[in-house]
């Protein structure tokens, strides 16, 4: 791909990052193998040691993996990636690699729930404080920040209300301390946004999700300078083992060859559902980054569009939550009415899913916690798939009405 002029993300999608064996297949590779041979105890010698390029054992070389890796950097417009076994071992990884005892964290409150715990409940045992911040309010973020705080975290869009975050700002932020800015990038995937051309250090994936897109294996990534993923991220992978499995990483190489059309296609049947329930007389507050509503709209639409051909109707991505009268009861009967949307905590797949966080995704949280991230006992989350936008909706209305 280095020969190729520069190329827009659709098109690095399908072709950049392939590797062709001796035999010219035209479809990539999946070498389903625990190590590799070598023609001398020398050579393995130099390999096991870095001193010749070539692969060495599956936990940290494969050549699928590979192919995974670059295919994504070049989508994200990074130098470089590693590849981890799910979203939640590229975080600890990144933690792993990054972190040491009496260090410091800032992250927004408005996280997955998985990624809370392990900012909030795992990283104290070892000495690494956190705090949590709102996520739009910059004075928060500076007065949170220490001279020990080696990263700001946040997630943009944010799960499960899709707040956006100004991530130029909170790289200004970050740079006052000399801490890096993380953006996890798992909702709008590179197709909609490139969190390292707007500021951010390193982005993170959990590859399960709209990457993957069908619900079928788990896989993660870690995104950033070629420094970065050689000096801190790949001696964390090798010695700690969350490693993708090349089977894993063959899928996520295929699937992302759709992403950009079915990131489109989802985010235009977001918008339609979106702005259809929030004229609904049962829905108390629909949270949709696309709708003139949402508080962070026009900072959506600057930062959302990666490739800026598809505008406004793809620019609040393809998750939504909202709030529906009469509490988790009324919330409860929307999910069991549903024919279509599957229930189930999983996001980002062609068929549409519909979940309630408070009991389930975020239920591991305190009640306290859960009221800080805004996460209520009505709201509900929904991960709007590729089919017919009206079979969504109603669907989602035969609970309603």
């Amino acid at each position: 791909m280095t020969k190729l002029r520069p190329l827009h993300p659709e098109t690095l999608a399908v072709r950049a990052g392939t590797q062709r064996s001796e035999f010219g297949e035209h479809s990539e590779a999946l070498f389903l193998t625990s190590s590799f041979t070598y023609e001398s105890a020398a050579q393995a010698a130099e390999r096991f040691q870095g001193r010749e390029a070539g692969w060495v054992y599956s936990r940290f070389t494969n050549p699928t993996v590979a192919m995974f890796e670059a295919r994504l950097a070049a989508m994200e417009g990074a130098e470089a990636a590693v590849a981890t076994a799910t979203g939640m071992g590229a975080i600890l990884t990144v933690c792993l690699a990054l972190l040491e005892q009496g260090d410091h964290i800032v992250s927004s409150h408005s996280l997955f729930g998985s990624t809370y715990q392990l900012f909030g409940a795992m990283m104290p045992r070892f000495g690494i404080k956190a705090s949590f911040v709102s996520q739009n309010n910059l004075e928060e973020w500076e007065a949170a920040i220490t001279p020990k705080t080696k990263f700001l975290y946040v997630e943009t869009p944010s799960n499960p209300l899709v707040e956006i975050a100004d991530i130029a700002a909170l790289r200004t932020i970050a740079d006052s301390v000399g801490a890096l800015l993380i953006v996890d990038n798992c909702l709008c995937t590179s197709a909609l946004q490139r969190p390292l051309e707007l500021g951010a250090h390193i982005v993170v994936h959990s590859a399960t999700k709209f990457l993957e897109g069908q619900g079928r294996v788990l896989g993660g990534a870690i995104v950033g300078s070629r420094t970065l993923v050689d000096e801190k991220l790949i001696p964390t992978l090798r010695t700690a083992g969350p490693s993708l499995s090349p089977f894993n990483a063959w899928v996520l190489l295929k699937s992302l060859e759709t992403l950009s059309v079915r990131m489109e296609r989802a985010s235009k049947n977001a918008l339609y559902i979106a702005k259809a329930l929030e004229a609904h007389p049962k829905i108390a507050r629909v949270y949709y980054p696309g709708l003139a509503s949402h508080p962070h709209h026009r900072l959506a639409l600057r930062q959302h569009c990666a490739s800026g051909e598809a505008g406004e109707e793809v620019a609040g991505g393809a998750l939504m939550s909202f709030e529906v009268k009469g509490g988790q009861a009324a919330a409860w009967r929307v999910i069991d009415a549903t024919e279509i949307c599957s229930i189930t905590g999983n996001l980002g797949d062609a068929r549409s899913t519909i979940t309630h966080p408070a009991t389930t995704t975020h239920g591991r949280l305190a009640p306290e916690v859960r009221a800080a991230a805004r996460i209520s006992d009505s709201l509900l989350r929904l991960s709007v798939g590729l089919e017919n936008k009206q079979d969504i909706l109603q669907d989602l209305l035969r609970g309603l009405d």
